[in-house]
C-alpha cells in the first residue's frame, strides 16, 4: 500500500500533484491510500514521494481540472479517492469518461461538485460584512460553509469589495483583504467577529419592508435560504414573526377597501416633466448653465452623448481633460477602460446614452496641466435639474451610476457606493443599480489592486449584460 497526503486537506494544486506522482509511479487506485480515507491510518503504507517515477505525466483536459477543483473542496473523505479512479481511466484510455453521466464515478463526482458549487453561491449571498468597532473602513464576516470553499470563493468578494479592507471568518480558515492583497489564516470563531452594527437595523428594515406574506412559500424560501443560515443575517431574526402574521395580514389585505396607488417611500429622484424639445433642448439650456462657478474656468458644457431612444443611460461623475476639450463624455482614460469593460461583456457602447451628473469640469491648474478634483456637493445639487431632465426625456429602462457622486445624484446623499453597489433599486420608470468610476479602478496603484479593481467593475457591469436591453 501506498500513502498520498493533500496539505491543505482542500487544495485541488496539492492533490494533483500527489495523483500526478502515483500515476507516474504506476501506483494503482486500489493500492492508494489518500489522507481522510477510512483506511487512513493503517500502518506500514509506504510514502508516494518514495517511489521513483517510472512513466510520463498522465494527460487530462480542462473539464477534469475544473471538476476536481470543485470536488476536492468537498468534506467527503472519498472524495481524493473518487477523483484518483476518474483520472486512472481518463488517462488510460478512456478520455471522454467525464461523457457518460451513468458512470458510477462521474455520477458521484458530478454529486459533489454541485454541491460545492451550490455551498459557493450560498456564501455569496449569505454573507454580511459588520464594521469592527472603532474602525468604520474595516469590516469582518463570520460564515459556516458546509464545504471548504473559502479559498474557492474569496477571490469574487476581494474584487466586488476591493475598495474596503475586510476579513471573513469560518471554523477552517480566514480570509483577509487589505485593499491590495488577499491572504489567509486559521479558522476562527463566531465570538471573533461582531455581533451587530448599524447597518443590521437598515437590513431588517429593508427587509421589512419587501416582504410580501401573499406570497410566502416557506417551502421554497427554506429551500433558497436553508435554516442554518438564519444566525448570520440580521434580517432572519424577523422570520418567525413575518411567516407567524403572514396568514392575518393576508386576510387583511383581502377585506380591505381599495384605494388608489399611493407611494410609501418617495423616489430618490423626483421624474420632472421633459421639455417640450426633448434631449436637443435640454442639451441647448445646459450649454448656457450658469447656476455654479465650474462654467468660469471650464472649456465647454459636456452632455450626454448616445442615441436618442436608448434603453441604457450611463451616468459618470464628472467630465475629465480631455472631455472638457472635445465635449464629449467617456473619451478620456477612464472612458477608454469603460470601452474595455464594455467589450468583455460584448455590450456596445453606440447603444447607450452617456453622461455624467456635473455637466463642468472641476480642476486645479499644475503648471500645464489641469488636475482632476472632486466636485462639491454644491455642485452635484446645481447639475441635478439637467440630469433630471435629461434622464426623463431619455426615458431610459436602466440606469447606471458609476462612482459614488453619480449614485448619490441618483439615489440621495445617504448612498453608500461600497456598501450597496452591485444591487438593483428601482426609480420612476426604471430600474438601476451603481458601481465603481473606472478612473477609481485606475487610481489603484499596485497592479494586483488595480486588476481586482478591473474586475469588480466587470462584475458589477455583468448585471446589465444580463438583461436584454444590451
Amino acid at each position: 500500500m501506498v500513502r498520498a497526503e493533500v496539505v491543505p486537506p482542500w487544495d485541488a494544486d496539492a492533490w494533483r500533484d500527489a495523483a500526478r506522482a502515483a500515476w507516474r509511479a504506476g501506483v494503482a487506485p486500489e493500492r492508494l491510500i489518500w489522507e481522510g480515507d477510512p483506511q487512513g491510518g493503517l500502518i506500514g503504507a509506504t510514502a508516494l514521494d518514495a517511489l521513483p517515477p517510472r512513466r510520463p505525466a498522465p494527460r487530462v483536459g480542462a473539464e477534469f481540472l475544473s471538476l476536481a477543483g470543485a470536488v476536492a473542496c468537498h468534506r467527503d473523505p472519498q472524495r481524493f479517492a473518487l477523483l484518483y479512479r476518474l483520472l486512472w481511466r481518463i488517462a488510460g484510455g478512456a478520455p471522454r469518461l467525464l461523457e457518460r453521466a451513468t458512470d458510477p464515478d462521474v455520477h458521484r463526482a458530478r454529486l459533489l461538485e454541485k454541491a460545492v458549487r451550490r455551498d459557493a453561491h450560498k456564501m455569496k449571498a449569505f454573507v454580511r460584512f459588520r464594521e469592527v468597532p472603532g474602525d468604520g473602513e474595516a469590516y469582518i464576516a463570520w460564515f459556516e460553509p458546509a464545504h471548504r470553499i473559502l479559498d474557492r470563493v474569496a477571490p469574487f468578494f476581494a474584487r466586488r469589495f476591493s475598495g474596503m479592507r475586510w476579513a471573513i471568518l469560518t471554523p477552517d480558515r480566514s480570509a483577509f483583504w487589505d485593499g491590495r492583497a488577499l491572504a489567509f489564516g486559521p479558522g476562527g470563531t463566531r465570538a471573533d467577529a461582531p455581533a451587530d452594527d448599524a447597518q443590521d437595523a437598515l437590513w431588517r428594515t429593508y427587509y421589512a419592508h419587501i416582504f410580501n406574506p401573499a406570497r410566502l412559500n416557506p417551502q421554497a424560501m427554506r429551500a433558497e435560504m436553508p435554516q442554518k443560515y438564519w444566525k448570520g443575517l440580521p434580517e432572519a431574526a424577523l422570520l418567525p414573526v413575518l411567516m407567524r402574521e403572514a396568514g392575518p395580514r393576508v386576510r387583511e389585505m383581502a377585506e380591505r377597501a381599495p384605494e388608489a396607488p399611493r407611494r410609501r417611500i418617495p423616489a430618490p429622484v423626483p421624474a420632472p416633466v421633459a421639455p417640450a424639445g426633448g434631449l436637443e433642448a435640454v442639451r441647448a439650456a445646459a450649454e448656457g448653465c450658469r447656476r455654479c462657478p465650474l462654467w468660469e474656468p471650464a472649456t465647454r458644457t459636456v452632455f450626454g452623448e448616445g442615441p436618442a431612444d436608448a434603453r441604457v443611460a450611463l451616468v459618470g461623475e464628472q467630465p475629465g481633460d480631455e472631455e472638457d476639450l472635445t465635449g464629449r463624455p467617456f473619451v478620456g482614460p477612464a472612458g477608454r477602460l469603460l470601452d474595455r469593460a464594455l467589450a468583455e461583456l460584448g455590450i456596445a457602447r453606440e447603444r447607450l446614452w452617456l453622461t455624467n451628473a456635473v455637466k463642468h469640469f472641476r480642476f486645479e491648474p499644475r503648471g500645464k496641466r489641469r488636475l482632476h478634483r472632486n466636485p462639491e456637493a454644491t455642485h452635484v445639487r446645481a447639475c441635478r435639474p439637467w440630469l433630471q431632465q435629461e434622464l426623463a426625456a431619455l426615458q431610459p429602462r436602466v440606469v447606471v451610476c458609476l462612482g459614488a457622486t453619480a449614485a448619490q445624484a441618483v439615489f440621495g446623499s445617504g448612498f453608500r457606493l461600497m456598501a450597496e453597489r452591485g444591487r438593483w433599486r428601482e426609480l420612476e420608470g426604471a430600474r438601476a443599480f451603481a458601481t465603481v468610476h473606472p478612473a477609481w479602478v485606475l487610481r489603484q496603484r499596485d497592479p494586483a489592486a488595480r486588476e481586482a479593481a478591473y474586475a469588480g467593475l466587470v462584475d458589477d457591469l455583468r448585471l446589465l449584460a444580463e438583461t436584454s436591453l444590451v
